[in-house]
């Protein structure tokens, strides 16, 4: 059959290769001149099944209160008179029980693994390179409360695959002796030795190359500004290009919505309000100018909510979440400085922080972290969005199973699918997406 991927970022990219490579004919519409230059460009750089543990936890409550107010809180909700963001955060507040979240965790751990293991097989068949590093990540710890608030996760994800084990701080200095410096303030660490990180636009635009290779076909500068239904099935969409503003329907036998952050603005008008909310994340990245003193290691610093990768001759630092609408633009510099000032007091003057590239994007989360995969209730349209923080993560199992999926198969992978139950219907979202 011939399938439209709306959105060529590297969950979309991901979807068109494993579609193609089952016998689909495949066409990617993305807005952009290539893939992956939106929230894939520059974000942290991890492929962490470890990273499980969702926003929406027990603790998050209190966190979330502490920091009202504070410009540079880790996790940071800017109330709006919309209408969207309450009800998003009515159903985060929902997932934070210790029941949801334990449900939570096991949902993003099996399809972590089951990407991982995609993503793997992926780059030796193909032999991509996007400056990967396989030497695990680790979880650092300055705060023993912390540390103890993760072992239970810990715990839960080691009964479910994820090789995460805690490390004390000697241990974390000999994983990581970048981090030598601060030995004194860490409480501990947990490590995971399969984790990889490396470069995701890079990943992107290699596999985007490969795609086209293999005769997917790609039209890229082409807006989407509506899915086109007939007869009650979703049969394509109307795109306009953005050089010259002409209009043109793409017709398709399944069209797959992977447009991140801005899927709710695509399907709201066929009457489906799907949990996706923009969290707005930063990053910064960095030339290393004294090697021996950067980390190889990629890292999460779960308190201050942040990551560091190395990718070649740089460094990665990215994280914070800041829910405030679909506003793209990098006008909160004091975010980034922020991540600045943590990553100067990690690592000292291994980097040229002077240097600092500062990127914004943003981040499709749903209230549990768990994204949407499968069908919808409308016949020929599927979803594939709401990856939050761990989209290249969960890219290529996703992509993977949702091209099982359309084909009628049966993915080798427990996780609650998207069509079992019929998406919402509510008025929550605005009709149109914003400029």
């Amino acid at each position: 059959m011939h399938v439209l991927v709306l959105g060529s970022g590297v969950v979309g990219t991901a979807t068109a290769w494993y579609l193609r490579r089952a016998g689909h004919a495949v066409t990617v519409v993305d807005r952009q001149p290539a893939s992956g230059l939106e929230t894939s460009f520059a974000n942290g750089g991890q492929i962490s099944v470890s990273h499980a543990e969702p926003w929406a936890n027990p603790h998050a409550p209190a966190k979330i209160l502490k920091w009202l107010g504070r410009d540079d809180a880790p996790l940071l909700f800017r109330l709006r008179a919309d209408p969207a963001q309450w009800l998003w955060g009515l159903r985060f507040l929902r997932e934070c029980t210790p029941a949801r979240t334990r449900h939570n965790i096991a949902q993003i751990v099996q399809l972590g693994l089951y990407s991982r293991a995609a993503l793997q097989a992926l780059r030796a068949e193909l032999g991509l390179e996007y400056e990967q590093r396989t030497r695990g990540i680790l979880h650092l710890y300055t705060s023993a409360a912390e540390l103890d608030a993760a072992r239970g996760p810990t715990a839960l994800m080691r009964t479910l695959g994820c090789d995460r084990v805690e490390k004390t701080p000697d241990e974390c200095v000999a994983i990581e002796p970048a981090l030598a410096g601060i030995r004194h303030t860490l409480a501990g660490g947990t490590y995971t030795a399969s984790d990889e990180s490396g470069n995701a636009w890079m990943f992107t635009d290699a596999l985007a190359a490969r795609c086209a290779e293999a005769g997917v076909r790609f039209r890229y500068g082409s807006d989407v500004r509506a899915l086109v239904r007939e007869g009650g099935r979703v049969v394509g969409a109307r795109v306009r290009d953005v050089a010259n503003g002409a209009e043109t329907t793409l017709t398709a036998d399944a069209t797959v919505v992977a447009m991140g952050s801005f899927s709710p603005f695509v399907v709201r008008p066929l009457g489906l309000s799907i949990p996706v909310y923009p969290a707005k994340g930063y990053s910064i990245t960095v030339p290393v100018v004294r090697p021996e003193r950067a980390p190889t290691t990629s890292l999460t610093d779960d308190e201050f909510k942040i990551v560091v990768s190395r990718l070649g001759d740089k460094l990665r630092v990215a994280g914070t979440a800041e829910f405030t609408g679909w506003n793209t633009a990098l006008d909160r510099p004091e975010r980034c400085e922020a991540i600045v000032r943590r990553a100067q007091t990690l690592f000292g003057d291994a980097c040229d922080w002077s240097a600092a590239q500062f990127w914004t994007g943003l981040r499709p989360a749903t209230p549990s972290n768990v994204p949407l995969i499968g069908p919808t209730r409308i016949p020929g349209l599927w979803l594939n969005t709401g990856h939050g923080t761990l989209g290249w993560t969960h890219a290529c199992g996703s992509g993977k199973a949702l091209a099982e999926l359309v084909g009628g198969r049966v993915p080798e992978l427990d996780f609650a699918f998207v069509g079992g139950t019929p998406v919402a219907s509510t008025p929550a979202m605005p009709a149109r997406r914003p400029a």
